[in-house]
């Protein structure tokens, strides 16, 4: 398996839109943020999306979402996932890979926790599951997008980017539906988990082309 990455494009990738498109996203997430902290009472879109999926709450949705909740977080997501994922990719000798995935998904976590407690952000009443404080931005989303984006942008295949956009979806729509969080602070989490991966991914570009790039050329 080789990326289509270039050394010409990965010199770019570390110089230039990775970075204006990574720092666009953080000031996004603050700024929303920022929109919540103003606006103490949820806003009209927070509080219809989710008594919409309040309201149709059943057996049948619930269990997945309870599997979506275990899945992105807790000791599991936060630890298995990731480190099993990391432990993948050593054994098939990609170690910038590993280091680039386990950097990215600290400093994911890292910026969730940090802009918790800065904004404060109080949870739905309707809440289904055991949560920490602080609503804004949703950790399990902010996690699942930036495993998305480091595995999209790693293996570079269509079905990757499919399967990360779907998995993101997915968790979107169970911590809402779940109440745990409003719809804005999973969108925050979706705007600052791409970004860590999309600014991470800048100065080591260089290194993960060499990285895959080296078994295609050691084979010809």
């Amino acid at each position: 398996m080789s990326t289509s990455l270039s050394p010409e494009t990965a010199k770019r990738v570390s110089r230039r839109w990775p970075v204006i498109s990574g720092g666009v996203a953080v000031l996004l997430a603050l700024g929303l943020g920022l929109m919540v902290v103003v606006r103490t009472v949820p806003g009209g879109v927070d509080v219809s999306f989710l008594g919409e999926l309040v309201e149709h709450r059943t057996a049948f949705w619930t269990v997945p979402a309870l599997a979506m909740d275990f899945l992105g977080g807790g000791w599991f997501g936060v630890f298995v996932v990731p480190i099993g994922i990391a432990v993948i990719l050593l054994i098939a000798r990609k170690r910038w890979s590993a280091v680039y995935f386990v950097l990215a998904t600290v400093v994911s976590a890292g910026m969730v926790q940090l802009l918790k407690s800065l904004f404060g952000r109080a949870r739905p009443i309707d809440i289904l599951v055991t949560a920490d404080f602080g609503s804004f931005p949703s950790g399990h989303v902010a996690n699942a997008a930036t495993m998305a984006v480091t595995l999209a942008i790693l293996l570079q295949r269509r079905w990757v980017w499919a399967a990360g956009v779907a998995y993101v979806v997915l968790m979107l729509l169970s911590r809402t539906y779940l109440g745990a969080h409003w719809l804005s602070d999973t969108i925050g989490g979706l705007l600052l988990g791409a970004a860590v991966a999309v600014l991470l991914w800048a100065p080591l570009a260089s290194r993960l082309q060499k990285e895959w790039s080296a078994p295609a050329a050691a084979s010809r």
